[in-house]
């Protein structure tokens, strides 16, 4: 799969373990997420009884984390919700399934740009926790429109590694 990206869409390999695999083919620290399923949870089968590797999902960046909070806020008006809200220390996400259970991320960059993102991917902070800490966006969101800068909700929180939700497919 992840050679099969390399040459189609001429990416690079921004990071990778035997479990997770992140390529670019421009400066965006990564446009593809792989998963190997079976590496993060070695129990895990998908419903047609597949091994659960590849194309996990598909990410949109938004400019800012005011931009992301309100999308989530408008999305939750309508009643829908994440199934996962996360600090991955390199983005700031929320994950969504659409109604044929295809899995969203919608996220805001934590770094300032690329070299930035990838230093971080091979930091010893990201080898430790890859997954990140959960978030309460309606705290972030409550906190964003009383004012708190922007750059004070990007830090990521201290907390333990969040777990894998089931709807993600691990």
């Amino acid at each position: 799969m992840i050679d099969w990206y390399q040459k189609v869409f001429e990416a690079k390999i921004q990071y990778q373990n035997p479990a997770l695999a992140f390529l670019t083919y421009d400066d965006e620290h990564h446009r593809f997420a792989f998963a190997n399923m079976s590496v993060l949870n070695p129990n895990s089968v998908q419903a047609n009884g597949a091994a659960g590797i590849g194309v996990n999902h598909v990410g949109y960046t938004y400019e800012n984390l005011g931009a992301l909070l309100e999308t989530y806020d408008r999305l939750k008006q309508l009643g829908i919700t994440p199934y996962w809200r996360i600090h991955h220390g390199l983005t700031l996400s929320v994950y969504y399934q659409d109604p044929d259970g295809n899995r969203m991320e919608f996220q805001v960059d934590c770094c300032a740009n690329a070299d930035e993102a990838h230093s971080y991917m091979h930091s010893d902070a990201f080898a430790a926790n890859p997954i990140g800490v959960e978030i309460d966006p309606d705290a972030l969101l409550a906190q964003y429109r009383n004012g708190v800068p922007l750059a004070e909700l990007m830090v990521q929180p201290n907390g333990p590694v969040s777990p894998i939700p089931p709807e993600h497919g691990i």
